[in-house]
């Protein structure tokens, strides 16, 4: 109205704008739910458990797409660090192994040469 604020002008367009995103789903909902056309304004149980089972997976669906998308970037994640961590972990074992087969090789050359002078 003409005499309402800036504030209230702003709450109606608010909430205007928020039955125009909801309109659609509720659209939606209708048609690809199968709900019953009625033109009374009366709902039977059994259309009420429809229409809140509906909703419910409605929501649910919009709940898990970012769930999903989380867990698999998660779990891509963790596999790129097990992958690096596996690779690092096999290239300090070689390094050690490698470290290990020196230090034998040269102290049993150290022996060898100890019983040859003590012979």
């Amino acid at each position: 109205m003409k005499r309402d604020d800036r504030y209230q002008r702003d709450i109606k367009r608010k909430r205007c704008r928020r039955r125009a995103a909801i309109e659609p789903i509720i659209g939606h909902l209708k048609i690809d739910l199968r709900f019953p056309e009625t033109s009374s304004k009366v709902l039977h149980a059994g259309d009420i458990i429809n229409l809140l089972m509906s909703v419910w997976a409605w929501n649910m669906a919009k709940w898990m797409r970012p769930a999903v998308l989380f867990l698999f970037a998660l779990i891509f994640r963790l596999k790129r660090v097990l992958r690096n961590t596996k690779t690092e972990l096999f290239h300090t074992i070689n390094r050690w192994k490698r470290f290990l087969g020196d230090f034998a090789e040269s102290r049993n050359q150290t022996l060898r040469t100890f019983s040859e002078l003590t012979n």
